[in-house]
Formats: C-alpha cells, structure tokens, sequence
C-alpha cells in the first residue's frame, strides 16, 4: 500500500479549527431500557428507536428494535433506495418477496435478514402463539416506504407489522 499523492490523507481532523469535543462528539451508549418510544405506534407492535438523528445525530443509520405480535403480517411494500437489515432476537420471521412475493424464507434467534433496495417483500411473524422481537437497521434515517398494489400471497391480517419508518 504505497501512498497515493491523489489521496488526501486528512485524519488530523481539527488542526486548523477548535479542536473537537470527543466527550461531547464520540461514542454514545443508549441502554436498552432507555429507547424511544415518543414515536407512532401501531396496534399489533411496539417499537422503540435507538439510533437516529434526534436521538445521537445519526446522519446516515436508523437502529432500533421492533416487538410483532403474534399472527402480525404487512401489506406488500419496498423502501426505496434503502438498504434494511433485521436481526431476530426471539420467534420466527417469515419474509416474502418477488413481483407477487412467491419466494419465501424464515429466520430464527441469531439470524440476519437483509432487504435490498427495491426489492418487494412482506413481513410476517411466522408464529400464532409468540411475539416476534428484532432489531432493525436502516442505511438512511429517511422514511422510505413505497406501498405496492400487488395482492400478497399469505393476506395482511387486521394487525399489521408496520415498522418504525412506516407510517401507518
């Protein structure tokens, strides 16, 4: 790895201006029973953000947990440009995807989910007895959310899984 002169290497950030307030500006530890939920809820889930811009000043990431009652499913919809990652803690996840959602998979505790931008997809707690618990990891703190008029194989019930950028 030599050095690249067309690479500036500027990591002595501050030299030139007040130097930065690490204590103030650095590493930020939000405990789990300290998570917001002064935000939209919608019956069926509880959902609470971690990680977002009032919160920490998150410019590019959105974290927070999402708790999908039993029998819980979504209407098809994609996020936009959006990247999404779900990790189940508890329960079972049954994703579907595709033009008319025909493909299918389910995750468990400790597996990660990855939703691709654009991609149309249903959520589903695969479970009737057990609530679903994740944490969900958005690549931008924008509401993306694109509704599609496309009728989901396993239909939405009466309480849907609307996630912490959904808005109803």
């Amino acid at each position: 790895m030599g050095h690249d002169p067309h690479h500036p290497h500027d990591h002595d950030h501050g030299h030139d201006h007040a130097p930065v307030d690490w204590k103030l500006h650095g590493v930020k530890v939000i405990p789990g029973d300290q998570l917001d939920t002064n935000t939209a809820q919608t019956p069926g889930m509880n959902r609470a953000a971690a990680i977002n811009l009032a919160r920490v000043g998150a410019q590019k990431i959105w974290a927070g947990t999402v708790h999908i009652h039993p029998n819980a499913k979504t209407g098809a919809h994609h996020h936009g440009a959006l990247e999404s990652v779900i990790y189940v803690i508890k329960g079972r996840a049954r994703m579907r995807w595709g033009e008319q959602l025909e493909f299918t998979a389910e995750a468990g505790p400790g597996d990660f989910i990855f939703v691709p931008p654009y991609v149309p997809h249903q959520e589903i707690n695969a479970s009737t007895d057990d609530t679903l618990e994740c944490v969900l990891v958005r690549s931008d703190n924008e509401a993306v959310v694109v509704n599609l008029n496309i009728e989901p194989i396993e239909k939405p019930e009466t309480v849907l899984w609307v996630d912490p950028i959904h808005k109803g």
